[in-house]
């Protein structure tokens, strides 16, 4: 799936690259991660859809046969037990897209890193403080 394109500068733009049934797929991904992330900005980084918030906090991406979700080791080590149905490495899931995606798992992946880098940030507050 992945081809020759200009680098998006928006997640929108990058969605628009897909097939539309890859795009429902990203879209109801992106508004799982938002549900879970309110808080969080859209930003592209490494070419593809990030939300940050206290830095990094997940990326996803489509390829030709599974969307990756990269949500940091922490958030795939933390969840082991549950993704392993899913091919996974250090700090990404792949998610077959002719199998239903897991997007309750996600959103709850989703709030453990912003937990996460809300505790990161405060505890680096406190020590700058």
């Amino acid at each position: 799936m992945e081809t020759q394109r200009a680098t998006p500068k928006t997640i929108d733009e990058y969605i628009a690259n897909y097939p539309p049934e890859v795009q429902a797929s990203l879209q109801k991904l992106r508004r799982t991660i938002r549900a879970a992330a309110p808080e969080a900005t859209e930003a592209i980084s490494y070419q593809i859809p990030t939300f940050k918030l206290h830095g990094n906090l997940v990326h996803f991406a489509a390829f030709k046969d599974h969307l990756s979700f990269f949500p940091t080791s922490s958030g795939v080590e933390h969840f082991k037990a549950e993704l392993s149905a899913y091919k996974n490495a250090k700090g990404t899931i792949q998610f077959p897209l002719d199998r239903p995606v897991p997007y309750e798992l996600i959103e709850r992946i989703t709030r453990f890193r912003v937990e996460e880098n809300r505790a990161r940030a405060a505890a680096k507050k406190k020590k700058a403080g």
